[in-house]
């Protein structure tokens, strides 16, 4: 039983059975300083946000200057520089069909208004049965209702699925390295969705393009992505990227939809938005989408928005944050992970399913429970991990590398040999 007093009601934790909170101090690049004196490697970027390292003197600047000039404002009737440069700098860096910015304030909201965007498109086309979406199974999104309804797949919602509405649940075609299968599975959920999408009532279909992220880092092919995007062209639905995970350089190039040669409708980006420093998240749209709002009358406009909805001090990091990413070489992390993956873990005995995409590595650890979020092994190897001063956080049996790009080839080398220590040690 827990001994913690604080009263911090924490996220995604039994209160009643946890151990207390590690209390941390301060932050500097890959590490982070606890109260205790021990320093702990952060391999996960402090929940896939913290893409520079902490307390980055960039981003810490860029922040004290903001402040000394506007901290907020009403977004509504106003607007400011950090926002508009902001936007205008994210703008050249997706599809060329994306030409419109929404502010909000963290991911889940950012998916909400593509949800509202992509409903209310086609209530002001005149078209209000296509209300349903399709999303795939494993998929995470979010915990407000909209984003938990299509990702109900979630063994954690369990209890408010009554509060849900309708979605469709297609497979996840993930696959891994040496898989023979993959195509088989791509055609087979493909199949599926031009199925659903015959009956013609459907607005969207929402995906994390190319990784799946709270469901195991499941890794899916651009050229899923590619068909996915004729098939949805053919029948004239929308198509939602969630990339508030993969976004800003994650998945080897700064947005998936990049890598995987696409165009979405609509993109949902948040986390690394700020370089980790500030909650802030944007929807990207099409000039298709925006005109079906734009209007003499009132009753079409999206009436959606947030307090802090383009906060100057989140958008001033923002702007600092993409203009680092702009001289990174963050896209040699990868053949580093592919590197020290052969040398350390090819072929260990406890290991199946290995993957790379990016900035991230993955691999399922063999048990003799069933896969998935509630493995046993989770708690355990996480424990062992902070003993050995990593901050790998496995999502059940499935083990995750995810550093800020500031690691070096040696420190991501040393993770790799202590994730071999804990692995022949178990």
């Amino acid at each position: 039983m827990t001994h913690d007093k604080s009263p911090i009601w924490r996220p995604y934790t039994q209160m009643k059975t946890a151990p207390p909170p590690l209390n941390v101090v301060k932050g500097d690049g890959i590490w982070l300083e606890l109260a205790d004196g021990r320093r702990i490697m952060d391999c996960i970027s402090s929940w896939w946000v913290t893409i520079h390292g902490h307390a980055h003197p960039a981003l810490a600047e860029a922040l004290y200057r903001q402040a000394q000039q506007l901290e907020q404002v009403i977004f509504a009737g106003f607007t400011h520089e950090p926002a508009e440069q902001l936007a205008r700098q994210l703008l050249t860096h997706v599809p060329s069909s994306l030409c419109r910015v929404f502010f909000s304030d963290n991911g889940s909201t950012a998916v909400e208004v593509a949800l509202k965007m992509a409903y209310q498109y086609w209530i002001n086309q005149g078209e209000p049965d296509r209300s349903r979406f399709i999303s795939f199974e494993g998929g995470y999104h979010g915990d407000t209702i909209g984003a938990m309804a299509i990702g109900k797949s979630s063994p954690w919602w369990d209890a408010f699925q009554p509060l849900l509405f309708a979605t469709d649940t297609v497979p996840f075609p993930a696959t891994f390295t040496g898989d023979d299968h993959v195509e088989q599975r791509e055609i087979a959920a493909l199949d599926e969705i031009e199925g659903l999408l015959h009956q013609g009532h459907h607005a969207a279909i929402v995906i994390e393009p190319l990784v799946q992220g709270a469901a195991g880092m499941r890794v899916c092919r651009p050229q899923f992505l590619q068909s996915l995007e004729k098939l949805s062209q053919q029948f004239g639905v929308l198509v939602i990227y969630d990339e508030v995970m993969t976004g800003f350089g994650r998945t080897g190039e700064l947005f998936a939809c990049v890598k995987s040669g696409t165009a979405p409708d609509i993109l949902c980006l948040s986390k690394g938005l700020s370089g980790g420093c500030l909650p802030l998240a944007v929807t990207l749209a099409t000039e298709t989408i925006y005109q079906a709002f734009y209007s003499d009358d009132a009753a079409k406009a999206l009436y959606h928005g947030h307090t802090y909805t383009g906060n100057p001090l989140a958008c001033a990091t923002g702007v600092t944050s993409l203009q680092l990413l702009e001289h990174l070489l963050f896209q040699d992390l990868e053949q580093y992970h592919q590197r020290y993956i052969t040398q350390w873990l090819e072929g260990h005995p406890r290991l199946e399913h290995i993957r790379t995409c990016g900035t991230i590595a993955a691999m399922d650890i063999k048990t003799t429970e069933a896969d998935g979020y509630f493995n046993a092994i989770g708690p355990t190897l996480k424990a062992r991990f902070l003993e050995a001063g990593l901050l790998l956080r496995p999502l059940g049996n499935t083990l995750y590398i995810m550093p800020p790009y500031c690691i070096t080839p040696g420190e991501l080398e040393s993770v790799y040999q202590t994730i071999r220590q804990v692995l022949d040690d178990l």
